[in-house]
């Protein structure tokens, strides 16, 4: 006899499980939770988003001080040690702790903290921290365990100069050079932390451009503002072997090259938390990344066992992992779930990037008529008041019905501003229209006024033609 049961439980309290937990609960079912951490959060909150995302402000404020000549007054620019910024960006973990295991407590949800493995396609044994152990049995199991960084066998990760995403965030000196293999989304935002505080970085990019998922004009952007910040972007290199003594690390490339530092961090993939989940015992398969395949209702191929967040992939946003979650809980209930297909892309490098819908070049290739209309930072007088004059707002909208086909936006509060016009571009026919943003009147001086200026100057391209 199980030790507990369920109707739904779930495995992983990360964005993505409580999104599946809450949306359950409020729908009047009886909810359990396994987390292999005491804490709530997941990995968003102890290792991933967060405290990166945190880190990320930390270092733009001391670089807001050190470029304000208002604070020359006060005295010289100021050198910081990454392990002090740490310990400030740090501050927030226990505050997000608290405020997820409120939300658990407060519906009623007990936490199972252990490791999950199933014993069937109903139930599961969690090994608590003490070697206890109890069975757990559900009508529907949420596996939503998340996802680590991808570890090369080739690599020794055991050494104190060599890390990865997760273990950056403990190391406790500030190299003067680092090495980041892999120019990803965590890639590029690590080279601009570590840029931002005096570090000179080897960014290796095994491709022909930064993040080409993005809109070209942003990308080139990204590459120009981490060169101009002392980033080496190297295209199109693949490591050969990597050697790390108590001096430094040698990454040697295919290419034949040589490069030193005094440390490296690896952001080169990821890998689905599934390995000790006993999945094969179920008839569940993953693939080589640890991955699992599952429907557009989130369904594995056990039709009890459902997957969400970045344990299934594309596209790995701790957002989209949240409404998946909400998705699946609304399957399980058996009302029509939303496939996340159109989360915008926020990519918080300094500056920071967000976009949604199609890319310039996605368009031609398509054989769309459309056209630009942009607004520049430098020209927005709130962005000319609080320093932030770096970037654009981009607006790609058809040339004859005005629809808006996609936007992107290099810049202070990037990922803030594009869910003004992902509202627009969620309207239905012709509400969805580059003309709303000339006949609605913004707040004067805003960020937000972008989209005017963007739109007229795109209608003005149009009335040309």
């Amino acid at each position: 006899m199980a030790d507990y049961n369920y109707e739904v439980l779930v495995i992983g309290s990360g964005p993505a499980g409580e999104g599946a937990a809450m949306a359950a609960v409020k729908k009047g079912k009886k909810v359990g939770m396994v987390e292999y951490r005491a804490m709530m959060g997941g990995n968003c909150v102890h290792k991933g988003t967060i405290p990166s995302k945190s880190l990320r402000h930390a270092v733009k404020q001391v670089i807001r001080f050190n470029n304000n000549n208002l604070f020359r007054e006060i005295g010289d620019p100021r050198s910081l040690s990454f392990p002090r910024v740490l310990t400030s960006a740090r501050k927030v973990i226990p505050k997000q702790v608290e405020l997820h295991s409120e939300i658990f407590a407060r519906n009623r949800i007990k936490v199972h903290v252990g490791h999950a493995q199933f014993s069937g396609p109903n139930s599961v044994v969690v090994s608590a921290p003490d070697g206890a152990q109890e069975t757990v049995t559900a009508e529907s199991i949420v596996i939503a365990t998340g996802s680590r960084p991808y570890h090369p066998e080739d690599v020794n990760f055991n050494h104190p100069r060599v890390y990865d995403s997760d273990t950056i965030l403990e190391m406790s000196h500030t190299p003067r050079t680092l090495i980041i293999y892999g120019a990803g989304v965590i890639g590029c935002e690590y080279a601009s932390i570590f840029a931002g505080l005096g570090i000179k970085v080897d960014l290796i990019n095994s491709r022909d451009r930064l993040l080409s998922f993005l809109d070209d004009e942003i990308s080139d952007a990204l590459s120009y503002h981490l060169r101009d910040e002392g980033v080496m972007v190297r295209h199109g290199e693949e490591y050969e072997s990597v050697e790390a003594d108590k001096y430094s690390v040698t990454m040697h490339l295919q290419s034949g090259k040589r490069l030193r530092a005094d440390a490296m961090l690896w952001c080169n993939g990821r890998s689905g938390n599934t390995n000790t989940m006993s999945l094969s015992s179920v008839g569940l398969e993953t693939d080589h990344r640890g991955q699992l395949h599952v429907s557009q209702q989130y369904q594995t191929e056990v039709p009890s066992i459902y997957a969400v967040g970045d344990v299934i992939g594309w596209p790995s946003l701790a957002s989209a992992s949240y409404d998946q979650g909400r998705s699946v809980a609304a399957t399980i209930m058996g009302e029509p779930g939303r496939f996340v297909s159109d989360a915008p892309t926020g990519i918080y490098t300094l500056p920071e990037i967000s976009s949604i819908g199609q890319t310039e070049s996605e368009l031609t290739a398509a054989k769309v008529p459309y056209e630009v209309g942009r607004a520049f930072f430098k020209d927005t007088a709130r962005a000319q008041i609080s320093g932030e004059d770096v970037g654009m707002l981009k607006l790609l909208f058809h040339i004859d019905t005005l629809e808006i086909l996609g936007i992107h936006c290099f810049g202070a509060e990037s990922a803030e501003i594009i869910h003004i016009g992902q509202a627009i571009m969620n309207q239905e026919g012709a509400a969805n229209n580059i003309n709303y943003f000339v006949n609605t009147t913004f707040n004067y001086p805003t960020m937000a006024e972008a989209y005017r200026t963007a739109a007229l100057e795109g209608l003005n391209r149009v009335s040309r033609l």
